[in-house]
């Protein structure tokens, strides 16, 4: 295992955090819920650092042969992991299936550019 890159990681943070203004708008800004907003500014840090921490269990020298895998294993991750935990919540929760799946396509590209940004800066 190499080691983790941090700068992408705080880097692939930014990107995704931004990205969430860009998908939910005002529901992204910190308001009255500071709090709430803080947690999920740290639970996307997290997954942020699991990706790079996935990344360099693979290897800088694997991925620099075959870049894909920057896509495919972050893109995979949403795909099979959150993107089915979403819509499996929403159904027990009886709650509705198109705001799942809009949050799937949040982090179905929010993953996406992670790993675009370890692409480029590793």
């Amino acid at each position: 295992m190499g080691p983790v890159n941090w700068i992408a990681v705080g880097a692939g943070w930014a990107v995704a955090a931004l990205l969430g203004v860009a998908f939910y708008g005002r529901k992204a800004l910190p308001g009255e819920k500071l709090g709430l907003h803080l947690l999920a500014a740290i639970l996307l840090a997290v997954s942020a650092a699991m990706i790079g921490h996935m990344l360099a269990r693979v290897g800088v020298a694997t991925l620099q042969a075959k870049p894909w895998l920057y896509f495919m294993m972050t893109g995979g991750l949403a795909l099979t992991f959150i993107g089915p935990a979403l819509v499996i919540t929403a159904v027990r929760r009886e709650g509705e299936l198109r705001e799942a799946l809009f949050d799937w396509s949040y982090w179905l590209v929010a993953y996406l550019a992670i790993g675009g940004v370890f692409l480029l800066l590793d």
